[in-house]
């Protein structure tokens, strides 16, 4: 197995990829809307996957959070608030908010279980900062440390209800950075103090099945490398500071705020300390590349991985998705 998120280019796989994932045995799959035309199109797709590995609960995960960012979208799909909804519904009434939270986070989990996938990139525990680049924004769960913990504890049980994997982001914070990493590379320079306010939340849910990095320098600890490249941010903040054992994985690798060729960024990643590498646009030449480049897959990395998939196997039935909706709705509608 290589320690590598591949995406997929279509709504099927091609015998083109067919013949390279048989051959290169990636730890899992990403989906984006480009592979969600509808349940059955996109249920078939993951049962695809999963037969070509042989392994009912392989990694296959999406960016599935609510609001702007939802690669299955009505009217197929329904649509699901904002992060920075259960943030404000937290100010009137954190009980219910966080019921709320929990409620929609299982109503999302339910979505994505019927069509076969397994992890969802939420929640986000980014401490929303003043000046920050919008590209968090309403995404957040809130500019309070504690208060984002519980609510992305919310939705780490919600997930795991309808038998999903969550996933803490972005690792060690991404809610001071200044510009959008899709683009540019943020260079946060607050002081290590100061960046206790953004590892307040991962700690609290250090214990979380996967976590992800940010592609952001953090001149407190390491002035020359992103997190995501950084052994220093990886080992010393994210493995010992805020004390994660998960599965770790680094954020795209063909974000702008990372330079150079995608396999030897992988190589680096991996290197740095990050149990997985993601690689999301399915380019054939760099997914050959990556494969070629990249080492087996550790055995520590390996157990992270069994861990984090085998931390919902006992999830039951979950409610109906329409319970669900309704009893979200009833709590955000009783505080109104």
């Amino acid at each position: 197995m290589k320690p590598v998120i591949f995406g997929i280019a279509g709504e099927r796989i091609s015998a083109e990829e067919r013949a390279f994932f048989q051959a290169a045995q990636p730890a899992g799959y990403i989906l984006f809307k480009r592979n969600c035309a509808n349940r059955a199109q996109l249920r078939a797709l993951t049962d695809d996957l999963r037969a070509l590995h042989g392994r009912d609960d392989l990694l296959i995960m999406i960016d599935q959070e609510g609001g702007r960012v939802a690669r299955m979208q009505p009217p197929e799909w329904p649509a699901f608030p904002t992060a920075q909804t259960f943030d404000a519904l937290y100010d009137i009434a954190p009980a219910t908010a966080m019921q709320a939270c929990r409620a929609n986070a299982a109503a999302i989990g339910v979505t994505l279980r019927e069509c076969g996938i397994t992890v969802d990139a939420l929640p986000l525990l980014d401490v929303r900062q003043d000046g920050a680049s919008d590209i968090m924004g309403d995404r957040t769960l809130g500019t309070e440390p504690m208060r984002v913990a519980a609510l992305g504890r919310a939705v780490l049980d919600g997930l795991a209800d309808a038998g999903i994997v969550g996933i803490v982001k972005h690792m060690p914070g991404h809610g001071r950075a200044s510009v959008d990493s899709h683009h540019d590379l943020p260079t946060v320079t607050a002081s290590a103090q100061e960046l206790e306010t953004d590892l307040a939340p991962f700690r609290a849910l250090r214990t979380a099945p996967m976590g992800m990095t940010a592609h952001i320098v953090y001149t407190a600890w390491d002035a020359e490398r992103p997190a995501s490249l950084s052994p220093v941010v990886i080992q010393s903040i994210i493995r010992e500071a805020i004390g994660f054992d998960g599965l770790l994985m680094s954020d795209d690798l063909d974000m702008k705020a990372l330079k150079g060729d995608i396999p030897t960024l992988a190589a680096g990643v991996i290197a740095a300390g990050c149990d997985l590498a993601l690689n999301c646009w399915a380019r054939m030449d760099e997914m050959v590349g990556i494969a070629g480049i990249l080492p087996d897959i550790s055995a520590v990395s390996r157990a992270r991985l069994d861990r984090a998939m085998a931390s919902v196997a006992g999830a039951g039935e979950p409610e109906p998705l329409d319970a669900l909706l309704a009893r979200r709705d009833a709590l955000m509608l009783a505080v109104a």
